[in-house]
């Protein structure tokens, strides 16, 4: 991965973040808004209001990007004014979020002349691949989403959030966050009774808290290991996940551009829709398309995926 200079400013205690010259709002925001059930943030005449958890802190935020193809984010809701600290954590998350801090050089040059990514290409140009910096929010919205609808994984994740998480209240609305390992480790299955998934997703959700609450899974752990292999391998070893939401993880929070979802239902279905296919392609045509998005599989599923919305 190539590091670009993370660069921000303080201007009147908000900041301003410098995007890639290839960075669209637009194609960013269509992904965003993709479903209305979304409970984590709320996008509003092409601004984004969230609540970012970094540790303790709790900061509701508002960004949006100004004619300068700037990242202007306001802190809407504060007892004092942020720290030095806090903004740049805060900057972080962003830069994390939208990982505007790759290089899509390479990636552009390759899916051009790729039959299969090029009308995506340039169809979605500047789109990124939209993080779940929060290891524990990504792992759940992985469990969560196993072998149901989009629409209905985003029901759960709702009730999931609205039931455990908490909110800032800001302007008659409540802007929620994401519940925590440590809160959800101390629950029983009859806790989740009432939100409409199965007993056994609930099982791995809170055995995955109490993992992360005992120290033995972090991101750190994970972004420490060698490669995505070993990542993956640690990953499968948790019960619940396998190697579809090992790969999701892999590839929206630990930002691996190799992690590849083979066995993605939405990947299959944009396949056969670009290239007017009754059937779903198989593992080994699969392997074949895939072998020419070397080191940037994950990019390649993101903007296939786009097709669908």
């Amino acid at each position: 991965m190539k590091e670009v200079q993370q660069e921000w400013r303080e201007i009147k205690e908000n900041i301003v973040i410098n995007l890639p010259t290839d960075f669209k709002i637009k194609a960013n925001l269509g992904y965003l808004e993709r479903n209305n059930n979304e409970c984590m943030f709320e996008v509003e005449n092409e601004m984004i209001t969230r609540v970012i958890a970094l540790g303790e802190t709790r900061t509701l935020v508002r960004i949006h990007v100004n004619e300068h193809n700037q990242m202007a984010v306001s802190f809407l809701k504060n007892s004092r004014p942020p720290k030095r600290a806090e903004l740049e954590e805060v900057a972080k998350y962003i830069r994390d979020w939208f990982d505007l801090d790759r290089d899509l050089t390479p990636f552009y040059e390759m899916a051009k002349a790729d039959p299969l990514l090029k009308m995506p290409v340039q169809e979605f140009y500047g789109l990124r691949v939209i993080g779940v910096p929060d290891l524990f929010e990504a792992l759940c919205w992985g469990v969560l989403g196993q072998q149901i609808n989009l629409t209905f994984a985003y029901t759960l994740k709702r009730q999931f959030v609205e039931k455990f998480g908490d909110s800032i209240e800001w302007n008659g609305r409540n802007y929620w966050i994401f519940p925590t390992y440590e809160k959800i480790a101390k629950l029983s299955t009859n806790d989740l009774a009432d939100i409409k998934m199965t007993v056994k997703k609930s099982e791995y959700i809170i055995g995955i808290a109490q993992l992360m609450a005992s120290g033995e899974l972090s991101k750190d752990k994970l972004l420490k290991m060698d490669n995505l292999i070993e990542a993956e391998k640690s990953l499968i070893k948790i019960r619940g996940i396998g190697p579809w939401t090992a790969n999701y993880v892999l590839m929206r929070c630990l930002r691996f551009t190799s992690a590849f979802p083979i066995a993605d239902v939405g990947l299959h279905n944009a396949i056969k829709h670009l290239t007017d296919s009754k059937n779903k392609p198989t593992k080994e045509e699969l392997l074949k398309l895939s072998s020419r998005w070397a080191n940037w599989q994950a990019y390649a599923t993101f903007y296939l995926w786009r097709v669908l919305y």
